[in-house]
């Protein structure tokens, strides 16, 4: 069934108070607020939050789910493993079908464990894999820091030279945007000198959007891998990495998926290279054949999961999982097709109103065209960036900074709604 928000074009959005709540009233997603705490601002009422980008909202069924497991604790201990509410020995197979869900893949080709960067990580082991003359890995200049602290160190593990064998690809002088036509020319240019590129998805500063699937068609061509951070785009913006062929992923959870503080991240590893029991990677026993894995010292050969779960250490931390279970079921009830219609026409009015209602000089740096962007708007403010910042609190609005002059919105589809936007344009209007 089509969203009442299909069709809805930007010349459509009044940045008004009756317009906002026109579009509220359309709004069939809107019943999901109400399965969230939305925090308080200093007069007691819902903040206005966005920060999804950095920490999503507590959905409220998650206490349950984390008060089960400590009370499966109490009462069985160690027997908690299989005969818990939810056993915990494959616990994190409760994450698989949403985790396919919300980046467009196999349940075989994501798994739940460890950290953002942890991942990576692991997965560059497998998927960077420099030899003779292909030594280079293709970053973007002004990637998220622990992407190119994890880069750098894998190059000076393999014996290379980071000013040698990482090449980071940069916006052109003025712009803020990476153009994709520079992208696929700088794959062509490195050609069989490329070994792997590792991008992020959507960019932690301005917002941007890349778009996956011709920048791995690009990669493939010319016999590299192809990688990508997706931080800022797992649960913000439709993806098929199954069918665009991607290599592998990782993503962090605590953001836009809801996962709270120090989630439980998440990988992908492409069907071709899960099921491939020859694919070089780091082993331990959670990767091992289940059937087994308990055998402990009388199986020492390790036999992979044909699976992403292959790519596991070690058994899964529960209590960090237990609330993605409750966040993830919202995400497959909404559907993404549903969460990117409203998403569209959310962050479509937020942008409308700031173009009416920002300070001379401002801008909003993300891109323009809605798919070429999740729902983070950055927003550069010409003139006393941080002192402007700094009065949002105090006026109920929760936002992020990034220096020197960039303050990052993101209204999301699950619990932000049109009204939050109008306000939050206002409120930097005032100040």
């Amino acid at each position: 069934m089509d969203s009442p928000f299909t069709g809805i074009a930007a010349a459509d959005l009044e940045p008004t108070a009756a317009g906002a709540e026109r579009l509220d009233a359309l709004d069939p997603l809107a019943a999901f607020r109400d399965r969230f705490h939305v925090p308080k601002g200093p007069d007691g009422s819902d903040a206005g939050y966005f920060v999804g980008n950095s920490l999503g909202l507590q959905p409220t069924a998650a206490r349950a789910i984390v008060e089960q497991e400590l009370d499966d604790w109490a009462a069985l201990g160690v027997e908690g493993h299989f005969e818990a509410t939810r056993p915990w020995y494959p616990y994190h197979e409760n994450l698989r079908t949403g985790f396919a869900h919300v980046v467009g893949a196999g349940s075989g080709e994501v798994v739940a464990m460890n950290s953002l960067t942890a991942n990576l990580h692991l997965l560059l082991i497998s998927f960077f894999r420099p030899e003779g003359d292909r030594r280079i890995i293709l970053m973007e200049d002004g990637a998220f820091p622990s992407d190119t602290y994890a880069v750098h160190s894998h190059v000076v593990a393999r014996g290379g030279d980071p000013e040698r064998d990482v090449v980071r690809i940069s916006t052109r002088p003025g712009e803020d945007l990476l153009r994709l036509e520079d992208v696929l020319e700088t794959i062509e240019r490195l050609g069989d000198r490329l070994a792997t590129v590792m991008l992020g998805g959507v960019n932690f500063r301005t917002g941007q959007f890349l778009d996956l699937a011709s920048i791995t068609d690009a990669a493939h061509a010319v016999g590299a891998t192809a990688g990508f951070d997706l931080a800022h785009a797992a649960g913000n913006v439709p993806m098929s990495l199954h069918d665009w062929n991607v290599d592998f992923a990782a993503w962090c959870t605590y953001k836009y998926l809801n996962g709270g503080p120090g989630a439980v991240a998440g990988a992908f590893i492409h069907e071709r290279h899960a099921t491939n029991p020859d694919i070089p990677r780091f082993a331990g026993w959670w990767g091992n054949d289940p059937d087994t894995r308990f055998r402990m010292h009388l199986e020492d050969t390790f036999i992979p999961v044909p699976t992403a779960e292959a790519w596991q250490l070690s058994n899964p931390p529960i209590l960090a999982m237990a609330p993605l279970i409750a966040s993830l079921d919202l995400f497959q009830e909404a559907g993404m097709p549903a969460l990117r219609a409203k998403s569209r026409v959310l962050t479509g009015f937020l942008h409308t109103c700031l173009r009416e209602m920002l300070p001379g000089g401002s801008e909003v740096i993300t891109p323009g065209n809605a798919e070429e962007r999740g729902c983070q708007l950055s927003v550069r403010i010409a003139d006393r960036a941080r002192e402007r910042f700094d009065a949002l609190a105090p006026r109920g609005i929760v936002a992020d900074f990034r220096p020197p002059d960039v303050v990052r919105l993101a209204p999301v589809p699950l619990y932000n709604t049109f009204a939050d936007c109008l306000r939050v344009a206002e409120v930097l209007r005032s100040i």
